[in-house]
């Protein structure tokens, strides 16, 4: 058992900025595993927590951030299941009440007393109100939310707990909406729709259509494989249309979530279609009869994923399948990545290395 203090990137208030800082070094009980963390993935999810003001989110401040953990289990508590000490991991990031329909099957992302555990604050997984893995060590509540990576690379293999099984799980939504060779539209080649581009590709016979305002993105986008990318015009909905036949889309997955990519959207989305909301970009749909979303098009606000599908996701970085973008940080560079991320200017994924 160790002790003593250890390196943590904390939001100590409301509308940080976040501070490094030492705190001490937590000692897992029951069923708890102590994890030392070797890289930590940072994304819009985190400016959003940072940027939260006080009553915006239902947690208590301070605690540390970060929600895309990769690491090494170095201690177990005497009833912790799972991965031994020595096995290199991730965390599972949505830590549910482990015992509800949902957690029972894996679901934890969707924790039938998720409104009471943010009722009471007392956070609701990894950097999100718990204390999470922008830090030297993360101590998980139990091991069966810790999956096995072998020896994929630290870096690449944190942002699959969320920018992965995020894309991953977006995808699953939608798949069986699909035949051979249908066209999906992907809004936003960020972090995470350059992930789901490879994953349509490696787990579809989709005819995968990007779009993006910047021309690196649309680069990142054929380099992992988009049938096809086009920035976002004033004719972007008549372009894409065009190369659906004139039908439009069987699945558009939208990781902006703004008025604009949504409106774009509707244009491109063919009756009967389903339209994947996973951005939070503040833009607003009206669901209407007659309106302007197509006949039977069917709407999904896909949160996150599930263990099971993590293990999937894993399984596809390690088989080579699914190759994460990332730019790396030091932890004690925390500050500089959070800036670069809020400017727009990171290609791909940030991820904190433990330095």
């Amino acid at each position: 058992m160790s002790t003593g203090r250890t390196r943590a990137v904390r939001l100590t208030r409301w509308g940080g900025p976040p501070v490094l800082t030492e705190v001490p070094r937590p000692v897992p009980t029951g069923e708890e595993v102590l994890v030392q963390v070797e890289a930590a993935g940072l994304c819009r999810s985190d400016l959003h927590v940072i940027d939260a003001q006080p009553g915006d989110l239902p947690y208590r401040t301070p605690f540390t951030l970060g929600h895309e953990v990769a690491g090494r289990v170095v201690e177990r508590g005497p009833q912790a299941v799972g991965p031994s000490v020595g096995e290199r991991v991730v965390v599972y990031g949505p830590w549910g009440c482990g015992y509800c329909a949902h957690c029972a099957s894996g679901a934890e992302n969707y924790c039938d007393r998720r409104p009471i555990l943010d009722t009471n604050q007392a956070g609701t997984g990894a950097g999100l109100g718990r204390d999470g893995g922008m830090a030297d060590v993360l101590l998980a509540p139990s091991g069966r939310l810790l999956v096995p990576v072998g020896d994929l690379a630290a870096v690449r293999a944190a942002p699959l707990t969320d920018a992965g099984l995020t894309a991953y799980h977006a995808v699953a939504t939608v798949r069986p909406s699909f035949t051979c060779g249908a066209e999906v539209v992907v809004l936003g080649i960020g972090g995470l729709g350059h992930l789901a581009v490879q994953i349509l590709r490696a787990t579809t016979t989709a005819q995968v259509l990007a779009v993006d305002v910047r021309e690196e993105a649309l680069a990142l986008a054929d380099q992992c494989g988009a049938h096809f990318g086009t920035l976002l015009r004033p004719d972007t909905a008549e372009v894409l249309r065009s190369r659906t036949g004139g039908t439009g889309a069987a699945a558009v997955l939208d990781f902006v979530g703004s008025h604009s990519s949504l409106e774009l959207a509707i244009a491109v989305l063919r009756a009967g279609g389903e339209l994947a909301v996973v951005g939070s970009g503040g833009g607003e749909l009206t669901v209407r009869k007659p309106g302007a979303l197509p006949p039977g098009a069917r709407i999904s606000l896909p949160f996150w994923g599930t263990l099971p599908e993590l293990g999937r996701v894993v399984a596809l970085a390690r088989e080579g399948a699914l190759r994460v973008e990332v730019e790396r940080f030091a932890l004690s560079g925390a500050t500089e990545a959070i800036e670069r991320l809020r400017s727009g200017s990171v290609r791909g994924r940030a991820v904190l290395v433990v330095d």
